[in-house]
């Protein structure tokens, strides 16, 4: 097992950062000028589409959002909602704790890291800005590719940009988007992060596993271990 697949959401990110998005849609409505309670749904009923690109980037999908509200934003509102837009998708981003310190742990032992997530433009427009990124070896974008998990043209493709076969490769992830059922048909190694430690943090998850993965962590230091015994039992 050579290489390691993250899932972002929920994963890599604080899982108690969820509840910040609400408030960060409330602050893009208000910079379109339209109600935020119409905003939030419009963006939540909109999820399948703008994760697949199908709305196009931020400002585009944020003029779909106004119109779908009732609103036509003149380009000085929609340039000033694109970047309160972008504020908001920062703060939801924040690493877990611990994270970073395991991503770069891994790296000191040689794994390829790969990423692939459901996520819309705003992730794929920042990602060179993030902690992330020089961390990453080969990002999958579902927003890019325009596919969602548990499409395995996803998979593959994360296992070609790591140039390891997808056999190899450990999945982590807490479990949206049958994401697990996937990398499991691709091949590879599934490890479910229960996020237990995070109250209601299963009701994030997007169209959740049903299947369950053999290996299964509450949090994500705890990888370091199983991947460390993994190894030493061949």
């Amino acid at each position: 097992m050579r290489a390691v697949v993250f899932d972002f959401f929920g994963t890599l990110t604080d899982p108690a950062a969820e509840a910040l998005r609400p408030a960060a849609f409330g602050e893009t409505a208000a910079a379109l000028g339209v109600a935020a309670e119409a905003f939030q749904a419009a963006m939540v009923a909109s999820f399948p589409e703008r994760i697949v690109g199908a709305l196009g980037g931020t400002r585009e999908t944020l003029r779909a959002m106004a119109h779908r509200c009732g609103a036509e934003p003149d380009d000085e509102r929609l340039e000033h909602a694109v970047r309160t837009h972008h504020a908001g998708a920062e703060r939801v981003r924040t690493p877990r704790r611990g994270a970073l310190a395991v991503l770069d742990h891994l790296r000191a032992q040689d794994f390829r890291l790969g990423l692939l997530s459901d996520c819309a433009s705003e992730l794929y427009e920042a990602w060179g800005e993030t902690v992330y990124a020089g961390r990453i070896d080969a990002p999958v974008f579902s927003w890019r590719e325009g596919r969602r998990k548990p499409d395995p043209h996803l998979y593959a493709l994360a296992a070609e940009r790591l140039g390891v076969p997808a056999t190899e490769c450990w999945f982590v992830g807490d479990g949206g988007g049958r994401e697990h059922d996937g990398a499991r048909r691709a091949g590879m190694r599934p490890v479910l992060v229960t996020n237990a430690g995070y109250p209601g943090a299963h009701k994030m998850r997007v169209d959740p596993d049903t299947y369950l993965p053999e290996h299964r962590i509450d949090e994500l230091d705890e990888l370091i271990r199983l991947l460390g015994t993994a190894c030493d039992n061949g």
